[in-house]
C-alpha cells in the first residue's frame, strides 16, 4: 500500500470532485460540512493513533448520498452512502484491504442508523460527525435546517420543553432536547468527549440567553 501521505495527496482532490458532482443536499450538509468533519476526524485520528487511510476516505465520503432528514429512508442513508463510497473507491483503485473498514465506518457514523462502531476509525468518524452538530456551528446548522423544513425556532407556548416532550418536528429548539444535548454521552473517543462537553456547554449558554431574551 502507498503510505498515508501519498494517499492523502492523491485522493483528497478526487474526493472533493466526486462530492461536488453528487445531487442534492440541505443547508446543514454538503461540502462545507464535510470539510469540517474531515478536519475534526484528522485531529482525532492523530490523538487516537488511528489509521488515516481508513479515517480520511470515511470522513470525506460519509455523506456522499443525500437523503432528506424527513425521508422515510433516512435510517438507511449511511448504508446507502457506504455502498456508493466503496463503489467509487473500487473504481479508482483504492487499496482493497481498506474497504471493509471504510464501509463500516461510514455505516456506523449515523445517529439514526443505530450501528455500534467496532473500530477506532469508525469511532473517530462518528465522533467527528456528531461534533459538527454541537457548539456554535451546531446551533447554526440546527436553525437553518429547521427553517428549510418549515419549523419555527421555538414553540412560543413552551419554548424549552418544560411541560411537554421534545418534538423534532415542532421547532428547532426542541431538537436541542430531543437529540443534540444527548450527543456528548454518545462520544466514543476521549478527545471527542472533551470537545463535546465544551460545545454542549456553549449550547446550554445559548439556551439561557434565549430564555432571557424571550422572557
Amino acid at each position: 500500500m502507498q503510505n498515508f501521505a501519498s494517499l492523502q495527496q492523491e485522493w483528497e482532490p478526487l474526493f472533493e470532485r466526486f462530492l461536488s458532482e453528487q445531487p442534492g443536499s440541505d443547508p446543514g450538509h454538503g461540502l462545507v460540512h464535510v470539510r469540517r468533519v474531515v478536519a475534526t476526524a484528522s485531529r482525532l485520528c492523530v490523538a487516537e493513533g488511528a489509521r488515516g487511510e481508513i479515517v480520511l476516505p470515511s470522513a470525506w465520503l460519509h455523506d456522499c448520498v443525500h437523503i432528506a432528514k424527513d425521508s422515510p429512508e433516512r435510517s438507511s442513508a449511511s448504508r446507502i452512502a457506504a455502498a456508493r463510497a466503496v463503489e467509487f473507491l473500487v473504481a479508482g483503485g483504492y487499496p482493497s484491504e481498506c474497504l471493509p473498514d471504510i464501509r463500516h465506518a461510514i455505516e456506523a457514523h449515523s445517529y439514526s442508523a443505530g450501528i455500534a462502531p467496532r473500530t477506532v476509525e469508525a469511532k473517530i468518524v462518528q465522533d467527528a460527525d456528531r461534533l459538527d452538530a454541537l457548539g456554535a456551528i451546531g446551533i447554526a446548522r440546527c436553525i437553518v435546517v429547521g427553517a428549510a423544513l418549515g419549523r419555527p425556532i421555538y414553540r412560543a407556548e413552551d419554548p424549552f420543553c418544560e411541560a411537554r416532550e421534545a418534538d423534532d418536528n415542532a421547532a428547532s429548539v426542541d431538537h436541542f432536547y430531543a437529540k443534540l444535548l444527548k450527543l456528548a454521552d454518545t462520544m466514543q473517543t476521549e478527545a471527542g468527549r472533551r470537545e463535546a462537553r465544551h460545545r454542549s456547554d456553549f449550547m446550554r449558554d445559548f439556551l439561557q440567553q434565549l430564555r432571557a431574551e424571550i422572557g
